[in-house]
Parts: C-alpha cells; structure tokens; sequence
C-alpha cells in the first residue's frame, strides 16, 4: 500500500512558529539572567503559594469549569458584571477565541506591526487576512492609518497598548477618537497585557471605552504583574454579546483548579504585588535613561521592558549580550527588546551596552 500523508489545511502552511524567549546561556564565572520573555522577576507571593498548595489535593477533579469563583473576583475588583468576564489560558488563549469568534475565510483582522507575535499567527490559523498597519516613526500605533485601513472585510481591530515590543502607548484622546471612529459592527480589542506597568496620565484605560462602546473588549493577563507566567490564566471583558461568543469556543477545562486559586488569591494581594510593579517602573526608567546615555535612544515605553531600533545590528548585539550571559528578544533587522530584571540583571545589560557601543566606535 502506497504511504500518503494526512490531508491538512493548507491554510497553515507558512504559519510561523511562535518564538519563545531564549532561556540564559550558562558563562562560567558570571550569573546568568534571561531578560527575553518579560517575565516578572519576583517569586511568587507566600499567600499565593499557599493558595496554590492547598488546592493540590483537589487535582484529581477536573476545575470549576465556568471559573465561577475567579470570575466573581474579577468583576468585583474591576466593577462589571460577572456575564461580562471571560477567562482563558492566558490573554493569547483568549486572542485565539477573540479571532474565531470574528473572522474566518476572507475576513479581515487589522492590528498594527510590529506588535505581539501571535496576532498574525492566530488570524492565519483561522484562515483570515491580517491586515498590518506599519507602527510610526516613535514605535507607536498609527492610529490614522490603521483607521484609515479598515475595509468592508475587516472584523476585528486590535490595539496592543503598552505595544509588544516596544513598549509604546497611544494617548488617551487618540485612542478614545479612533475606537469613536471604528464602525460599530467591528470588535475593537484593546490588549493590555502589561497595564499594570503604565503611568495612567500616558493613555485611555480600556475599561472605560468598554464601558461606553459595546464593540470594545479589554484582554488582561495575570501572566505579567501578577507574576503567574506558568499557570496561564487571563481574561477579557466584554459586553454580553462577545462574551457569550467566547463562552462557545472556550477550550474545556483550560483554566485549572491552580490557576483560579492563584489569580483569586493574587488579586487579593494585589497591593502588595502592585508594589513590586512600582519597582519594576523604577528599574525600567533607571535602564531607559542608561541606554539613552549611551546614545542608543530607546522607544518610551510604559510596560515591563525596553525596546532598542537596531536595525542590522540587532543580531550582533543579541550575541554579545548571549556571549556575556544574558539573552534579550531579537527581532531580525528591526531591534531589541529588553525585560527589565533584577537590579543585578539591569546593572549587566548596561555595562555589556557599554562594551558594545564602545566597540562599534573602535
């Protein structure tokens, strides 16, 4: 018998792989940080931990399957009605059901680029078009030309702000202009995975264009301030209609019993873990200022990282910062980005900085 492949959709053909950061290479005599996948440095909170450890004699049961209580928790803290909380296997979980929801064949999904890795790939898994509207010669959102974009196929806008990877926000008029000026029959996603980290006098925040636009959904995640990167669990607001949607796509039993436990627990706490975020701010504005002095010129970022525009020395700079012990982001030709890590981690990325900007003049 003759051997023939599986018949698959060839939609997935040229669907890139998405890029993970680079854990840290090991350099004899120096500690190593992995400052590639924005990652929140801290441990995790004792009250969290022993949230988590006292819910592991239960993981024999499948987890509450609607997320009732963490839902609960979530619209409590935010003021929104419980049937306006969905929940998911981090934000990018949610991303992918924001898309199947909106658009398929011959569909339109518009987002600005470069921004997070996963639109792109999540549109081309459900067959659609992505539409990418070039970021602005500051690394932001170019609201005017991504409204000017939008056409008769277009379904689902999304507005990474702070923007992944470089860290850029919109200001708050621009950003309540353009979700005025989107058609109402489109679902207009406001990402803001990093929020946390953003000075609120800088940009719009999305609960409130939710709350006067039924065609806004706001998508969180407990992954970055909160600290839960390994327990995938994120959300989206949106009005019930959205909501309902997502509910239908839902991976069954996505979100463990771990992970609710945890984010309930997390939010809880969130004083103190908002304290830890301030540190990070402080630490980002320290590095942000080193990198400047340099005459490296980061973009203003209002998340958990800095994003460089290396242009062809991208890779030679990613290499060295590998060669000394410490992996960032590269993205090939355009920059680098770069999680804020401890201070010992932060103290490093500007001392190889210095080194290499000193190399380029020698």
């Amino acid at each position: 018998m003759n051997h023939v492949d599986p018949t698959l959709r060839s939609t997935l053909d040229g669907i890139p792989a998405y890029k993970a950061g680079k854990p840290p290479v090991v350099v004899p005599g120096v500690t190593s940080y992995k400052l590639a996948s924005n990652e929140n440095h801290h441990d995790p909170l004792p009250s969290v931990v022993t949230a988590i450890n006292a819910c592991l004699t239960e993981i024999h049961r499948y987890p509450d399957y609607a997320s009732t209580n963490l839902r609960s928790a979530i619209a409590t803290r935010f003021d929104v009605p419980v049937s306006h909380v969905s929940v998911g296997t981090g934000s990018v979980g949610i991303l992918q059901q924001l898309v199947q929801i909106t658009a398929g064949p011959g569909d339109g999904v518009l987002f600005g680029w470069r921004s997070f890795e996963a639109y792109p790939i999540m549109t081309q898994i459900a067959g659609a078009n992505a539409q990418r509207v070039p970021l602005d010669s500051t690394a932001t959102h170019d609201l005017d030309a991504m409204l000017a974009a939008i056409d008769d196929t277009t379904r689902l806008v999304l507005v990474c702000n702070p923007n992944n990877p470089t860290g850029t926000v919109v200001g708050a008029q621009a950003l309540r202009d353009f979700v005025a000026a989107v058609p109402s029959h489109i679902l207009v996603v406001i990402d803001e995975a990093y929020t946390e980290f953003v000075d609120p006098a800088s940009t719009a925040d999305g609960l409130e264009l939710y709350r006067e636009y039924p065609n806004v959904a706001v998508l969180r995640t407990f992954s970055k301030a909160y600290g839960l990167a390994a327990l995938r669990v994120g959300f989206c607001i949106a009005h019930e209609r959205v909501s309902e949607a997502l509910a239908k796509v839902q991976v069954p039993f996505g979100v463990s019993t771990p992970a609710q436990v945890a984010a309930i627990a997390s939010l809880e706490a969130e004083a103190e873990l908002l304290e830890r975020v301030s540190a990070i701010v402080t630490e980002r504005h320290r590095v942000d200022v080193g990198l400047g002095e340099l005459g490296l010129r980061p973009a203003v970022s209002e998340a958990n990282f800095v994003w460089l525009t290396l242009g062809e020395q991208t890779l030679d700079f990613a290499r060295t910062c590998e060669q000394a012990g410490i992996t960032v982001r590269p993205f090939d030709g355009e920059g680098v980005r770069i999680t804020i890590g401890e201070p010992a981690a932060n103290d490093r990325l500007l001392a190889i900085a210095a080194d290499w900007v000193n190399s380029l003049s020698s």
